[in-house]
């Protein structure tokens, strides 16, 4: 018998400052992903210090791109209501504008400091998806990026513990944890890197990272066209799922075209 009482987002009151589950599961996965982050740059030769600025101006001018993707996007509602574009609190931000943003971040880097850019995307990509893997579960802990309705009998089905399936009644019905299958996708993806990354015979340089531009586009695709708020760029023309398309060709062709125009020694400082 399920209790369906949703769990408390808030995870502990500092003072009169309340600490949202959300925000500490993100900063633990984002200080988990920089030292897996910097383990890698050290076993590439790569000075650590170069991810530790990457995360010093990647994270917030990310964090700013996930904020104007989403708003771009929802353009009547802010023009209407302009006073609430800076306020993140209240919702609204797209993992693939932070991304974005935080991808022009690391070329930057690279530019001004003579670094492989192939290689710092092999190095960060790993680090990625584990924020995404765990970022997801501070979406479940709001109550938040769930899919459409469901029943008890199906979550029941897939053998989940049953503090998910009772977060997952949301709005007076059981929802689709749309946030438990990508966190699980991205899971498999970056066991699969973490195995594979290391052998010359599956990833060349810059193929780390590639593999995680096929990988998580085409998880997405599919998670997003069960989600209950996407954002449109026309009507029935989800956005995610048109950029989760184009960047995973983009990635496919770029694998494709990188093997047949360099030979060994493989891509060594493209």
């Amino acid at each position: 018998m399920l209790n369906l009482l949703a769990l408390n987002p808030i995870a502990f009151n500092l003072g009169g400052l309340q600490i949202h589950w959300y925000g500490l599961i993100i900063a633990i996965g984002a200080l988990v992903g920089v030292v897996m982050a910097i383990s890698e740059a050290k076993r590439r030769d790569v000075d650590p210090e170069n991810i530790l600025d990457l995360v010093l101006y990647g994270v917030p001018i990310g964090l700013i791109g996930a904020r104007i993707y989403y708003v771009i996007f929802e353009l009547p509602f802010y023009m209407a209501n302009p006073g609430e574009i800076i306020k993140i609190w209240h919702g609204g931000i797209a993992i693939y504008g932070g991304l974005i943003a935080a991808f022009i971040v690391l070329i930057v880097l690279c530019k001004k400091r003579n670094i492989s850019i192939w290689t710092m995307l092999d190095i960060a990509a790993p680090s990625v998806l584990l924020g995404q893997i765990v970022g997801r579960w501070g979406n479940f802990m709001n109550q938040e990026a769930f899919g459409g309705k469901t029943t008890l009998s199906f979550l029941q089905s897939l053998h989940l513990p049953d503090f998910i399936v009772q977060q997952m009644y949301i709005n007076g019905a059981y929802r689709q944890p749309t946030f438990l299958y990508e966190s699980s996708w991205n899971l498999i993806g970056l066991i699969i890197i973490l195995a594979l990354r290391h052998r010359k015979q599956f990833f060349k340089r810059g193929e780390v990272f590639l593999a995680y531009l096929v990988w998580y586009p085409l998880g997405r695709f599919f998670v997003e066209g069960m989600r209950t708020d996407s954002l449109y760029i026309l009507p029935g023309i989800r956005v995610s799922q048109a950029l989760s398309l184009i960047l995973l060709a983009v990635a496919v062709i770029l694998i494709i075209y990188r093997r047949k125009k360099y030979q060994e020694p493989w891509y060594q400082d493209v």
